[in-house]
């Protein structure tokens, strides 16, 4: 049987956002390919029913049913812009619902489906105006300058059309929860002055039944940072982080405020977003459905009473939407051997994984620091081959993110040199999550300086085994991967290629040109920021380096690789600095397919080249 390809992105078609009937006996859910001729990413709504072969419904995202089942709300694009259609699930086409100017986000169904609530970017921005900005908040990553845009709610009557603007003013309001009357509308938002300068977000509710709503009621203090409430059944659910960094909570809103739910987990609580998987909390009864990371991948618990949580999904799973409807629960996950599955009650509705490609399944490993920390990672390998052969450190982002044992369709470079006799490991430093919150917050203020050790001795435990030639080792991430990339090989030269992707060079610049570049160098990096920066030491660099960087990257932008292209350049260190037009941070999930298989076979033909003496 072949091994995975390169050209396989244009095979991989991945499930997401699964949305239960309201009876429980069908899962609607999103499904995105790569398109080829156009050079897009293509998605569409298909529906699987236990027994059935899953079918195409239509063309769009976001699936939401009716309260009664009869309809199912979705994303459509329209001239360019995101509209809500109505499908009548008994026949017929689908029809749009909203005219929003700017697009429309998710819908969100009124208890009574009678109507339908959604956020929406909102404003009349002029591409030729100049940009003024009092704060901070002038740009967003994934949108570029916002020119005076923000977020808002409205209400859109499914029968007539009729749409009511709920909020507005200079703030950003998240997804919107109903009230179960149907009478309010929860979400969260900052809107303190400097809450570009210190996070503050809070639950706010706003009435969705008036032609004038007036100013929303704030319903949280400042003891926590909210990032999302939802009604589920007579509490409001809400979760948010008590500290600026650490591990995001939930809790109920109650007459006498909020209240922590005991999960009895060290974990961090996922509700989900692009390359961090995870779910909005659910209501199974009376028990609560929620997702946590667990040792890099993500899993779903079920919550009784005082709990403590239970574990109904885990293992090698990867769970990435949840779904509770007639006492039944649907999810997508993914596994080692494919990107994601749809799932009723545990058991697969689908089958997306390649069935005529064999690959390599990585190794969950223990390591030791030399203070005595113990670091998990996984290594991935053909493990038919006999001798020390190349290897690449592969650093995640975050620092807060995980690596998992799940295939993914980000980094297909891995199979391909695992079938050239590369060994990858892709290791969970400290401030990785899934190991608990004082593992989470062990690197605060002391980026660089207080993971290095984790890196150099699992590298040189894998040498000792036999496992890696010492004189053909890489290094390369993305985002914080990007930026130990830059601060190992500013390190040491014991790396003989390196692929800084979206990297972090100096915290200096950044956090004045970063749309989160203040808070990064405020709690990440508190502290002596130099310090922590690659470019203190870059003149130490002898290692032939790649940068990789999307020109539209607003979170780690393009001159944080300029600057390492050049000073590299100016000492004579073979470098080579590729820019990917439009391209935003999150390109090599989601960006154009061409960008995306581009970025994967640089790094393989980079790391060939350099790392002398790998196998063809």
């Amino acid at each position: 049987m072949p091994r995975l390809a390169l050209d396989d992105l244009y095979r991989l078609a991945v499930p997401s956002d699964p949305r239960l009937r309201p009876d429980g006996g069908a899962v609607a859910y999103t499904l995105t390919t790569a398109g080829r001729d156009s050079d897009e990413n293509v998605t569409e709504i298909w529906l699987a029913v236990p027994g059935a072969e899953p079918r195409r419904l239509a063309a769009g995202s976001a699936p939401r049913w009716s309260p009664d089942g009869r309809r199912l709300a979705f994303l459509r694009p329209v001239e360019g812009r995101p509209q809500i259609h109505l499908l009548p699930m008994d026949g017929g086409e689908p029809r749009p619902l909203t005219r929003a100017p700017l697009g429309s986000g998710a819908a969100v169904w009124s208890p009574d489906g009678g109507r339908v609530a959604y956020a929406a970017p909102h404003g009349d921005p002029d591409p030729s105006a100049p940009v003024v900005a009092d704060t901070l908040e002038f740009k967003a990553d994934g949108v570029g300058l916002l020119r005076g845009l923000t977020t808002h709610l409205f209400v859109t009557d499914v029968a007539t059309g009729e749409t009511v603007q709920l909020t507005e003013g200079g703030f950003h309001a998240g997804e919107p929860a109903w009230s179960p009357d149907g009478k309010r509308l929860a979400f969260t938002a900052g809107m303190a002055p400097d809450r570009d300068l210190a996070p503050e977000s809070a639950v706010y509710a706003v009435d969705a039944g008036a032609e004038s709503p007036g100013e929303p009621e704030r319903l949280t203090g400042p003891e926590i940072i909210c990032t999302g409430a939802w009604w589920l059944g007579d509490r409001l659910v809400v979760a948010g982080l008590p500290a600026t960094v650490g591990h995001t909570r939930l809790y109920t809103l109650g007459p006498g405020g909020l209240e922590e739910l005991r999960t009895g987990l060290d974990r961090n609580v996922m509700t989900g977003a692009p390359g961090y998987p995870g779910a909005t909390p659910a209501r199974l009864g009376d028990d609560l459905l929620f997702c946590a990371r667990d040792r890099g991948s993500t899993h779903v618990y079920r919550l009784s009473g005082d709990g403590p949580a239970l574990k109904i999904a885990g293992g090698d799973l990867t769970v990435s939407g949840v779904s509770v409807a007639g006492g039944r629960v649907a999810y997508v996950a993914a596994d080692p051997y494919g990107p994601g599955e749809v799932y009723l009650d545990g058991e697969p509705l689908t089958a997306y994984a390649l069935a005529d490609v064999e690959l390599f399944t990585p190794r969950a490993r223990l390591f030791t620091a030399p203070d005595g920390t113990r670091v998990e990672g996984f290594v991935l390998r053909d493990e038919t081959r006999e001798g020390p052969g190349p290897l690449l450190l592969d650093v995640h982002g975050g620092p807060h993110n995980a690596w998992a044992p799940a295939f993914d369709g980000a980094h297909l470079y891995h199979q391909v040199l695992a079938a050239r006799g590369w060994t990858i490991l892709t290791l969970n430093p400290r401030a990785s999550d899934g190991y608990g919150e004082a593992f989470y917050t062990a690197a605060v203020g002391a980026w660089g300086l207080a993971d290095e050790q984790d890196f150099l001795s699992a590298v040189d435990t894998l040498v000792a085994e036999g496992v890696a030639d010492p004189d053909r080792l890489a290094v390369a991430g993305y985002s914080y991967g990007g930026y130990m990339s830059c601060w190992l090989t500013s390190r040491t030269d014991r790396f003989k290629a390196a692929v800084p992707g979206g990297c972090v060079s100096d915290l200096m610049s950044m956090s004045g040109t970063s749309d989160a570049g203040a808070l990064i160098k405020t709690y990440e990096c508190a502290g002596d920021v130099a310090a922590q920066s690659p470019m203190t030491n870059v003149s130490q660099v002898t290692t032939p380096t790649l940068l990789l960087h999307g020109e539209a990257d607003d979170r780690c932008p393009v001159g944080q690789a300029e600057q390492w292209f050049a000073a590299l350049r100016e000492q004579g260190v073979p470098v080579r600095l590729v820019r990917y037009p439009g391209a935003s941070h999150l390109f090599p999930l989601n960006g154009r397919p061409s960008h995306r298989y581009d970025y994967n076979e640089r790094i393989v033909a980079w790391l060939e080249q350099w790392v002398s003496g790998s196998p063809s």
